[in-house]
């Protein structure tokens, strides 16, 4: 199979991490027969620098021509330390999701058996505990108008939602619960939000087109903070955008570790695949950052771009041992060795070409 991608390093620690995934991709279709393309592009805040866009024409334009988006991180202390920056690389980001039209961003949450004992709850709290996050990506507070006063002394940031962008994602989320336990969460602030309110209210007559899935609604609050008390009572989540961005960094904490969960972000045209934390530039250039979330984030690419489920398979089978086996980076290694990004990088691209 012909596999074009287009890869996204961005900033920080983006490089370094985007550089082992790629190794393990090309492992993996070394091992299966696969030709792999791929371009490099510029997109955050090494974009700024130097074309003064963060989300460039040519770049967009590669991302369309292209199969699937393994992305990085992007951000910059010099822009987060700045409130009247007018260009910023967050603003590249969002245009992306806009463009793109990656309406969905799916998170899956699971914890490994051999770094339980790296959650901060209990292990008998998070063991077993396996759930899908999926936040809505293009409306909601952060597409709405936004604005200050001309005293600089008010400021407003409206949430707004249309019906159909809310029966697509529910929609999403309905069938993602029948293929697995079929449960489903909608997470919301009905009691305080109109725009919540709609959300019930859609989700309410939907479900009834979904009467095996059992559909149950929460308050965002709720859900905050049953995802600590009882994380595995959870199946599928499926809420707007800024209570996903939240709710989904609380929830992959819980398994150790903010390097090792993936994403996808799906929709209308090319898919993107990125790991859910930032661009830790305190690690940039050190060769420290855990490269594990990038690295499922390129199974999750198999898997969802290309219907190539073994192997996505097979990644995750190298993690699992690569955890098992501590080759870990010092932000899971505790008091054991701890090994470097690229260490990791090699592990896990030699376990896929000899096993």
């Amino acid at each position: 199979m012909k596999l074009n991608i287009a890869v996204l390093a961005g900033d920080g620690i983006g490089p370094e991490i985007i550089e082992q995934a790629l190794k393990v991709t090309k492992a993996v279709c070394v091992k299966f027969g696969h030709e792999l393309q791929y371009k490099h592009a510029i997109t955050g805040a090494c974009a700024i620098d130097k074309v003064g866009d963060p989300y460039p024409a040519a770049t967009h334009q590669l991302c369309m021509d292209s199969d699937a988006v393994l992305f990085g991180a992007i951000g910059d202390p010099k822009f987060d330390n700045d409130p009247t920056a007018k260009v910023r690389p967050e603003q590249g980001l969002l245009r992306m999701r806009k463009q793109l039209g990656l309406y969905a961003n799916l998170r899956p949450v699971e914890t490994f058996e051999s770094l339980l004992h790296k959650s901060p709850l209990r292990q008998d709290l998070v063991k077993g505990a396996n759930f899908m996050c999926i936040r809505e990506l293009t409306g909601g507070i952060y597409f709405g108008e936004k604005g200050r006063s001309e005293d600089g002394n008010m400021a407003y940031d409206n949430c707004v939602y249309h019906r159909d962008e809310i029966e697509r994602i529910l929609k999403l989320g309905f069938e993602y619960a029948m293929k697995r336990r079929k449960k489903l969460t909608v997470v919301d602030k009905a009691n305080v939000l109109e725009s919540s309110r709609l959300w019930r209210q859609i989700a309410q007559e939907m479900a009834p087109q979904y009467p095996e899935v059992e559909t149950e609604y929460m308050f965002v609050d709720n859900a905050a903070m049953r995802i600590i008390q009882w994380p595995k009572s959870f199946d599928v989540m499926v809420t707007e955008n800024m209570f996903g961005d939240i709710l989904t960094d609380e929830a992959s904490v819980i398994t150790g570790s903010l390097g090792l969960l993936p994403s996808a972000s799906i929709g209308l045209h090319t898919s993107v695949f990125e790991p859910i934390h930032g661009s830790y530039p305190q690690a940039a250039g050190k060769n420290i950052a855990n490269p594990i979330a990038t690295v499922l984030s390129a199974a999750m690419m198999f898997e969802y771009a290309f219907n190539l489920t073994d192997e996505g398979a097979l990644i995750r089978k190298a993690v699992t041992a690569s955890l098992e086996a501590g080759v870990v980076t010092e932000d899971i290694a505790g008091d054991g060795k701890s090994y470097k990004t690229s260490e990791v990088g090699d592990w896990l691209t030699d376990y896929v070409a000899n096993n």
